[in-house]
């Protein structure tokens, strides 16, 4: 196997790239293993990692026409996708932007309002043979409500797309909301610093959250918004993408851990007799508190035990019971009527009391104090005048006294 590599792929300096291993001669391979004892005594290398290449090792060139030499493909590629009825006016008008995208690669598109449906296939022209994916994730984004200038990017080769379900993570309809909501942040900035962070496009839609970029990002975003549905704020995975962007730019730091410059944060669950602790705490402090005031403290009441017995309570009675014991299961239906139509109007009755009497509470004229007259004005000053004197007496006397 190794006779068949070509020494380019060894990593060997000072011989030719397109020259086999097994057609080298003894004094060629003796000088290429010379030539390797010396790189490895410099730069020891782990033995798993010598014949691994430095990034970017590959370049991704555009898949041209020329380079599919099997011709046309044997059989046609199909995909179908279902789409809301909201969105049928909207795609209506896009259509001939989607098929002329699709042209340009020879795929084939249909759309179908009487089913609510988009497909996409194959033609005789066509020459690459994964655009049809890219075709089938085309459509997938348009029925998830991304924009069509938007959605066309994914027929690059370097953009991938992911459509991720948090529908049935939360049961509670208003918690789903809420955790939701955490994704978009207030006026959407949550979700531009996530966009902003990952180099990715992120749609919340209904129960889905649609998401476009390189393949890294992918996860990165994947990562953030099922932590976010399971209670886990993503503010910080931000802090941590960020923190990242600014070690990345250190070449020192390219081949040690980060893990001491990335924060940790552990949810922590109090234990039983933690929050009993922390509970009496706070009784004692209130206490103290109301003893400072000078008032009694609250004494803790414990909550009395049950006696316990091994037997079920006591089956409560049905509706036939209850009827038969008043005596209404022996009605005739007419009678019932009449006795319903009876409580009915008693109980409208009162309703109309109670709400004539709330009524006429607005008019009830509010009590006034009469305004004094001249002469008890007179009294009243005459009396105050007489207190006066009385007290100027009272202080003389004290002093003489003293």
């Amino acid at each position: 196997m190794i006779g068949n590599r070509r020494i380019s792929e060894l990593g060997y300096n000072g011989v030719r790239a397109d020259v086999p291993l097994i057609c080298l001669p003894l004094a060629a391979t003796s000088t290429v293993m010379q030539g390797q004892g010396e790189d490895s005594e410099h730069h020891p290398v782990n033995k798993n990692k010598r014949f691994r290449k430095e990034k970017p090792y590959w370049k991704v060139e555009k898949f041209t026409e020329a380079d599919s030499k099997s011709g046309t493909f044997l059989e046609e590629s199909s995909f179908a996708t279902l789409f809301p009825k909201y969105r049928e006016k909207y795609l209506r008008e896009a259509w001939s932007a989607v098929t002329k995208a699709l042209d340009a690669h020879h795929i084939a598109c249909t759309l179908d309002l009487i089913h609510g449906s988009m497909s996409v296939r194959t033609t005789r022209k066509t020459y690459d043979p994964y655009i049809i994916l890219k075709a089938r994730d085309l459509i997938k984004l348009l029925a998830r409500g991304v924009a069509i200038g938007q959605a066309i990017k994914i027929l690059d080769d370097g953009v991938a797309c992911d459509i991720i379900k948090i529908g049935n993570i939360v049961r509670n309809k208003e918690r789903f909301v809420k955790r939701r909501q955490r994704i978009i942040g207030p006026d959407g900035s949550t979700l531009k610093a996530i966009e902003l962070l990952t180099q990715c496009y992120v749609l919340v839609q209904g129960s889905t959250v649609s998401v476009m970029g390189p393949y890294k990002s992918l996860k990165e975003v994947r990562r953030i918004v099922l932590d976010c549905m399971k209670n886990i704020h993503p503010i910080y995975q931000i802090k941590e993408l960020m923190i990242k962007r600014e070690l990345a730019k250190d070449p020192k730091l390219a081949h040690e851990s980060w893990d001491r410059f990335l924060p940790k944060f552990r949810r922590r669950h109090l234990k039983t007799s933690e929050k009993t602790a922390r509970k009496n705490e706070r009784f004692e402090t209130k206490n103290v508190e109301r003893v400072a005031a000078g008032l009694e403290p609250i004494q803790a009441t414990k909550p009395e035990k049950k006696s316990y017995t091994p037997f079920p309570p006591a089956q409560l009675p049905r509706k036939i019971d209850l009827q038969l014991e008043s005596g209404e299961y022996f009605l005739k239906p007419a009678e019932k009527k009449r006795r319903e139509e009876r409580e009915r109007k008693q109980k409208q009755t009162e309703t109309s009391e109670k709400r004539r009497a709330e009524r006429a509470e607005a008019f009830v004229a509010p009590v006034e104090s009469a305004a004094a007259t001249v002469e008890e004005k007179r009294k009243r000053k005459l009396r105050e005048v007489e207190r006066e004197v009385d007290n100027k007496d009272g202080r003389k006397k004290k002093k003489k006294g003293i």
